[in-house]
């Protein structure tokens, strides 16, 4: 019989990875987490690899029961995690038993959390990804009732008693919240907008209610295009800013398109791409100016520390017999 998660409560949830690769090659945006960082450390708390199927839970509460023994990480937005009513900590590996629930509520600041376990899900995949397509229609949204199976649901290595963890493990935790900012390199059309191009540097611009994973609409003084002739639609990356006519600043996400005609001022790094996948409708947002081998550097930084904690946490898994069942039973005996 295969195990599964039973989704008791979820009003904006989806299983979803890192994203398709190949799906621009084919006209399909990329989609997938739009906060990578998160998405990448739940998986890696939990021992599975990066882009292992993992639910994304969007502003409201979330709540699941699992018909085996599972181990799970929630991170992202800032929630209340708890295990049948016993509040567990975000950031770190969560032992869950047959039949409890696990409810996360309260959403204070981010707008997306991650929930991990140890053996990830067993859903469909498009072009090697499970990550929603909303226009064609692709992918597992998840409602109360549904299950949802386990690939390959490994018991805990964690001792559950008295809720205390064992590890500590030097997990890198963002902070949410207050005016956001985004690094941004020289977009190809920034020619375009000569003498007002350092607008988007030296004001503050906020998110509004009409954002989502295809891309944040921002409002603020915004640069201005010197010609209005049209421009030829184009492959356009992830983190495309653009400005649309109008009075919005549009900022492209994993779900955009991959064609677009408007003038492309900047890109946003793939790093600050993360801190916009957190981004609540009314915040504020800064960009700062940074150059190509700046973004570099602090991308191969990050992955340096993701790299160490996935060492940490193999480490730690392999120290306690994670995967050998006698080991598991011993260590879930009662104290002496």
């Amino acid at each position: 019989m295969t195990a599964s998660m039973v989704i008791v409560d979820a009003r904006m949830a989806v299983v979803t990875d890192l994203g398709r690769a190949r799906g621009p090659q084919f006209g399909l945006p990329v989609n997938g987490a739009l906060d990578q960082s998160s998405a990448r450390i739940a998986n890696i708390l939990t021992g599975n690899d990066e882009n292992a199927p993992l639910i994304e839970v969007t502003a409201f509460d979330f709540a699941c029961t699992a018909d085996t023994d599972i181990l799970i990480a929630v991170t992202g937005a800032e929630m209340t995690l708890r295990v049948d009513g016993v509040v567990r900590s975000m950031w770190e590996p969560v032992p869950v038993s047959a039949g409890q629930t696990v409810r996360l509520t309260n959403m204070t600041a981010g707008v997306r959390s991650y929930l991990a376990v140890r053996g990830a899900f067993d859903v469909p995949r498009l072009l090697g990804s499970c990550a929603p397509d909303t226009v064609i229609g692709f992918g597992t949204m998840l409602s109360a009732g549904m299950h949802v199976a386990l690939a390959r649901p490994t018991a805990s290595p964690v001792n559950p008693f008295f809720g205390v963890s064992l590890f500590h493990l030097g997990v890198p935790r963002p902070a949410f919240g207050g005016t956001a900012v985004i690094e941004v390199t020289d977009g190809p059309d920034i020619a375009e907008f000569a003498g007002t191009a350092d607008r988007l540097f030296e004001n503050t611009f906020r998110v509004t209610p009409k954002s989502n994973h295809i891309g944040l609409r921002m409002t603020g003084e915004l640069p201005v295009r010197l010609h209005t002739a049209e421009m030829i639609s184009r492959g356009v990356p992830v983190g495309a800013i653009e400005v649309p006519p109008g009075d919005e600043l549009l900022v492209l996400h994993r779900g955009r398109g991959v064609t677009a005609g408007y003038p492309v001022l900047g890109v946003v790094t793939s790093s600050s791409l993360d801190t916009l996948g957190q981004i609540r409708p009314g915040q504020s947002v800064a960009f700062r100016k940074v150059d190509v081998d700046q973004a570099s550097r602090t991308t191969r930084s990050q992955r340096a520390i993701l790299d160490t904690l996935r060492e940490r946490v193999t480490t730690v898994f392999s120290c306690l017999a994670a995967d050998d069942p006698a080991a598991i039973r011993l260590e879930r005996s009662p104290p002496c």
